[in-house]
């Protein structure tokens, strides 16, 4: 076919959706605007709730997109025009890419943590993000603290910057909680001798086996859980993290002192998201990512004739979920141009 397709973001969702157009027989090209693709995911060590490497699922979609799919990375969009029969879309580069139909797969960021200064990440030595935690996993790091000791114990706190309206952010970033559970007990396979502490607001299990796995860290791994919001963090003079939070279950304050302390950073729309749907009009729901066509009925559509979206770029997504919006998107895109 003749039928041009962009898909404008490299991550999981770009990637799986410009393979199912490329298989159903269009030219599908793929713009990334850094220096490759994978998105989020080259940032995993282990995936829930099987604990799967990441590296699979990566290495999966790019072997089916070699020799099907064209990829342009570096890609910083810088104007897209909407003509009678096509999109123009011109880079910074001053290479322009023509499309008869665009997928926005433009994903999320993490929450900047540092924005929650009374948690003390980028203040104090050991307070770090979980994405901090899984880049030492994926390294094959020890868990260690800043001066280099085996910490006794340590804190998971979750939904930084979701569920927060300090933060703006009122909506559930959906994989926190399990992502949580599964760092605590690669924590203590590693670490056997070190406590693990989960401080959260409400377990919010929702996927397949996710349940199972958070019953695991308990019973098999004795990974500890505190229903309530941590209220501040200070640092103690030999760098260990003073925690201060109300145990609503209890009913009652409660000071904890740990080695290190780790923060579940949410979703949050990407400047990708943010920049994309502004040059072709999209709109956007009081959370920041992009409103589809229809919330129930169309998610892969839009207003706009010829676009689409797939992904996190309309909401938070675990990679299951992504994977099959990808797909979905495609088969629409699919429709459309038929």
């Amino acid at each position: 076919m003749s039928k041009k397709v962009v898909i404008i973001g490299g991550g999981i969702a770009g990637m799986e959706a410009s393979i199912t157009l490329a298989e159903l027989g269009y030219h599908a090209t793929l713009l990334e605007k850094s220096h490759s693709t994978g998105g989020h995911v080259q940032d995993w060590y282990q995936l829930f709730p099987n604990r799967r490497p990441a590296k699979e699922v990566l290495t999966f979609s790019e072997l089916r997109m070699e020799g099907k799919v064209k990829t342009i990375n570096d890609a910083d969009i810088i104007e897209i025009e909407k003509n009678i029969n096509d999109f123009r879309i011109l880079l910074r580069n001053g290479k322009l890419v023509v499309a008869d139909a665009i997928v926005v797969a433009t994903g999320f960021d993490l929450f900047d943590a540092h924005r929650k200064e009374e948690y003390g990440y980028g203040i104090y030595e050991n307070v770090i993000t979980s994405a901090d935690l899984e880049k030492r996993f994926s390294e094959g790091k020890k868990i260690l603290t800043h001066s280099g000791a085996v910490p006794k114990r340590i804190g998971i706190i979750h939904c930084v910057g979701s569920r927060d309206e300090k933060s703006g952010n009122n909506y559930c970033s959906k994989v926190c909680c399990v992502t949580g559970v599964k760092q605590a007990i690669e924590i203590r396979e590693m670490l056997p001798e070190t406590e693990v502490f989960c401080f959260y607001m409400d377990l919010r299990m929702f996927g397949r086996h996710f349940e199972e796995l958070y019953k695991e860290s308990q019973e098999k791994w004795g990974v500890s859980f505190i229903r309530g919001r941590l209220s501040e963090a200070n640092e103690n003079t030999d760098g260990s993290i003073l925690l201060k939070v109300e145990d609503t279950l209890a009913g009652k304050p409660l000071k904890m002192k740990v080695d290190l302390l780790v923060l579940l950073a949410g979703f949050v729309p990407s400047g990708g998201t943010k920049a994309i749907g502004k040059m072709l009009g999209l709109p956007f729901g009081d959370d920041g990512f992009i409103t589809p066509k229809d919330e129930h009925t169309s998610t892969n559509l839009t207003d706009i004739q010829g676009v689409f979206v797939a992904g996190s770029c309309t909401g938070p997504k675990s990679i299951q979920d992504s994977i099959a919006d990808a797909r979905a998107a495609a088969t629409q895109v699919a429709n459309y141009l038929k």
